[in-house]
C-alpha cells in the first residue's frame, strides 16, 4: 500500500491551482468535472501520481468558503534549503505564518504557509526530514 492523494476541499479552484502551482511550484497533473454532482477536481504534485503522492483540490460548485475544523493539521514538504524556500514563497505572494526557524524544544528547521483557504502547509529541511521534529 502507499498514500496516493490528499484532499483539501477549496473555495476558488483556480486561485488555488495558482497558489500551488505558482508560488510551492507544483505542476498541474490532471482536472475533472463532474457535471452531475456539481464538482470539480484538479491534481497537482512534484512527481506524477504513479511515482508520488499528491494533493487533490476540490471545488463543490456554488461552495466558497469552508470551516476548516479542528481535527486538520497541515501538509509538509520537504525541502532543501529553508530559508531560501521561505524566501521563494513570499516573493510569489504567499502568506508566511511562520518565519523559517528551529522548532520550539528541538532543532529540526520548519517554516509554515498558509494556502489562499487557509490550510497550513508546513516546510521541514530534507536533511532533517527523517528526525521526528527532534
Amino acid at each position: 500500500m502507499r498514500i496516493l492523494h490528499t484532499m483539501l476541499r477549496v473555495g476558488n479552484l483556480e486561485r488555488s491551482i495558482k497558489f500551488y502551482t505558482e508560488v510551492l511550484g507544483m505542476r498541474l497533473l490532471r482536472t475533472s468535472e463532474n457535471e452531475q454532482y456539481k464538482y470539480s477536481l484538479a491534481f497537482l504534485g512534484y512527481a506524477d501520481e504513479s511515482e508520488s503522492a499528491v494533493i487533490e483540490l476540490t471545488y463543490n460548485w456554488g461552495v466558497d468558503s469552508y470551516d476548516l475544523g479542528t481535527a486538520y493539521g497541515h501538509i509538509a514538504l520537504g525541502v532543501d534549503d529553508i530559508y531560501a524556500t521561505v524566501e521563494a514563497v513570499r516573493k510569489a505572494g504567499g502568506n508566511i505564518t511562520r518565519e523559517a526557524g528551529p522548532v520550539k524544544g528541538g532543532t529540526t528547521l520548519i517554516a509554515f504557509v498558509e494556502d489562499p483557504d487557509g490550510y497550513k502547509i508546513e516546510f521541514i529541511e530534507n536533511k532533517d526530514a527523517l528526525k521526528a521534529l527532534g
